[in-house]
């Protein structure tokens, strides 16, 4: 059985370790109507995360876990909901966030408890509002701008950790101990450096195509899918060779 065909069973080895997770990272419900200040409570390095987990309680006793943003302190208070000021840490909806603020764990709409910018260094920016609709023009991570309700909830700043990719892994253990926290597959090998039992492509060093019918079940298609043609055009191998 290939790799991918175990994991699309569901075997424990492909599961992700629920078990380690801190809770689960969103907005609560009632949030949307307790206005008010809250305060960083602690700072929580959640294994399964790469941005460090942020404690938010209230004075009446009633707390959540967010993202915790770049450059926030046990201690520091935090404005929530309403109209308060759009401070680092800051959990306001779009309507209250002036044009050009960066944003993390966006909204994309109302009560969904996040869903954009959560990992590490991440950022999205508001960009206007219409003063019309009352709409909301957001940039993405990925430069793509999206239109989104004012009622959509998003913190202010830049999520913590932004120079984790600054630190390359020096050592293969390192690497496998931290995909291994988090249930990854790896390392990822090769197909055609596996036996013929373990892969398709395995088994073998030239001469059999990689090719695969379109028609292949669900956990066959490996490889190049219903492709005319592999490797390098002919063209281009002729008119190198009269180049050279």
């Amino acid at each position: 059985m290939l790799i991918h065909q175990k994991r699309g069973k569901g075997l424990p080895a492909f599961l992700s370790p629920t078990h380690h997770h801190l809770a689960d990272i969103r907005y609560p419900d009632w949030l949307r109507a307790h206005v008010g200040v809250a305060q960083v409570m602690d700072l929580i390095d959640d294994p399964l995360r790469s941005a460090i987990i942020a404690k938010l309680s209230f004075e009446d006793g009633k707390w959540f876990y967010n993202v915790a943003a770049e450059s926030l302190a046990i201690g520091d208070k935090v404005n929530i909901g309403g109209e308060g000021s759009s401070t680092v840490g800051a959990v306001l909806p779009l309507s209250s966030i002036p044009d050009g603020t960066p944003v993390f764990n966006l909204e994309l709409s109302p009560s969904d408890g996040g869903k954009v910018a959560r990992a590490s260094g991440t950022q999205c920016h508001v960009v206007s509002h219409d003063e019309d609709t009352g709409l909301v023009s957001v940039q993405l991570v990925s430069k793509k701008s999206v239109i989104l309700s004012p009622l959509c909830l998003a913190t202010v700043g830049v999520v913590c950790g932004g120079e984790r990719v600054d630190k390359p892994f020096m050592k293969a253990g390192t690497h496998y101990y931290a995909m291994k926290a988090r249930n990854k597959y790896w390392p990822k090998v090769r197909g055609s450096a596996m036996s013929a039992y373990d892969h398709p492509h395995g088994g073998k060093s030239m001469g059999t195509p990689s090719t695969v019918s379109r028609h292949a079940p669900p956990g066959a298609k490996v490889g190049h899918i219903a492709a005319r043609q592999t490797g390098r055009k002919k063209a281009r191998q002729s008119s190198e060779k009269q180049g050279a």
